[in-house]
C-alpha cells in the first residue's frame, strides 16, 4: 500500500504541502540570522535600528504568542494559519493550517486534507492528514517529521527548514530589516485596536555582500528569494503586532501577512499516539527511483 503511495507521487506532494505550510508561519530566529543582521550597503536609520534591537530583546523575553497569518507562494500554494507558538527554551506549537488556493491546495483537497493540524515538538513536527489520505497510510492520521531526518535532506533546504521549526520566535522579519541597509520608520498606525509604529525596508539578495550577511544571503538564495520588502508594526511594549512581507521568488511572487497577540500565552503540544503515526523517514525509504 505505502509503496504505491510513493510511486504515484502522493507522498512528495503531501510532504511539500505540509512543510511549506509550517515554514510559512515559523520564521527562523536562530543565531546565524542574528549574526547576519548587519546592514550590507546603504545606511539604516540608527534610531530605527535601535528600536528594532529592542524588539528582538522583548520578543525573546515574551517566550510565546498567538499567530494568525495568510501566505501566498506564487501559483503553488496559498494558505491561512492560526495557532500559538512558544520559543522559551525548546520550541513548541500548535497550528491549524487551511490550504486556500494553488496547485498543492487542489491536490490536498482531493486527498480530503484541505485543512491540517500541525504540532511542533522539540524533536519533531507532526502533521495530521485527512481521512482519505489516512486510508493510504494504513489508517494512520499523523505523519512525523523528525528534525534530524529533515536536516539530512539533500540541497540544504532541509537544514534551513529544521532551523525554522526549532526557532519559532518571530524574529526573522526584524533581522531582515536590520540587514536591509535601508530600514526606516514609516509613521504610526492603529492595527486591530493597538497603537503601533511601522518600520519598513527592502532586501535585494544579490546586493548582500560580505561575511556579515553571508548566512542570510545563502538562506534567501535557497528559498529562491530575489527581492523582498518587509514591513513590521510594533506596539508600545516593543512587540510585533503585524508583519507583512512581499517579494519575488524565482518561481513567482510571494506575500505573507501575520498578526501576533497574547504574548506570554501558555503553549503546549501533545505528541500524537505512536500507533496512529507514520514516520516520514520510513515512508521516504520506500520511495522508488
Amino acid at each position: 500500500m505505502r509503496d504505491r503511495i510513493v510511486r504515484r507521487g502522493i507522498l512528495p506532494i503531501a510532504v511539500a504541502a505540509a512543510l511549506a505550510a509550517v515554514a510559512a508561519c515559523s520564521p527562523s530566529g536562530d543565531d546565524s540570522s542574528k549574526r547576519a543582521a548587519v546592514p550590507s550597503g546603504g545606511r539604516a536609520d540608527p534610531r530605527s535600528a535601535s528600536a528594532l534591537h529592542a524588539v528582538e530583546r522583548a520578543t525573546v523575553r515574551a517566550g510565546s504568542a498567538r499567530i494568525e497569518s495568510t501566505t501566498v507562494m506564487g501559483g503553488m500554494l496559498s494558505l491561512h494559519t492560526d495557532g500559538a507558538l512558544g520559543w522559551a527554551g525548546r520550541s513548541v506549537g500548535t497550528l491549524r493550517i487551511t490550504y486556500t488556493d494553488g496547485q498543492l491546495a487542489d491536490t490536498m483537497r482531493k486527498l480530503n486534507s484541505a485543512s491540517m493540524e500541525a504540532r511542533l515538538l522539540p524533536d519533531a513536527y507532526y502533521a495530521k492528514v485527512g481521512t482519505s489520505f489516512a486510508r493510504r497510510l494504513d489508517g494512520r492520521h499523523w505523519i512525523r517529521y523528525a528534525y534530524d531526518d529533515l536536516a539530512a535532506l539533500p540541497g540544504g533546504t532541509g537544514t534551513q527548514l529544521t532551523d525554522q521549526l526549532r526557532n519559532t520566535a518571530p524574529l526573522q522579519p526584524v533581522r531582515l530589516l536590520l540587514a536591509s541597509g535601508n530600514l526606516r520608520r514609516a509613521g504610526e498606525e492603529t492595527v486591530r485596536g493597538r497603537r503601533t509604529t511601522r518600520y519598513t525596508g527592502t532586501i535585494i539578495t544579490a546586493a548582500l555582500t560580505g561575511a556579515a550577511t553571508a548566512d542570510l544571503k545563502e538562506r534567501l538564495e535557497q528559498a529562491g528569494v530575489t527581492t523582498e520588502t518587509v514591513d513590521i508594526w510594533v506596539d508600545d511594549h516593543d512587540l510585533l503586532v503585524k508583519k507583512a512581507e512581499r517579494g519575488e521568488l524565482t518561481t513567482g511572487r510571494m506575500s505573507s501577512t501575520a498578526y501576533y497577540r497574547d504574548y506570554g500565552v501558555r503553549v503546549a503540544a501533545e505528541r500524537p499516539p505512536v500507533a496512529d503515526t507514520a514516520d516520514f523517514k520510513d515512508l521516504l525509504s520506500k520511495q522508488t527511483p
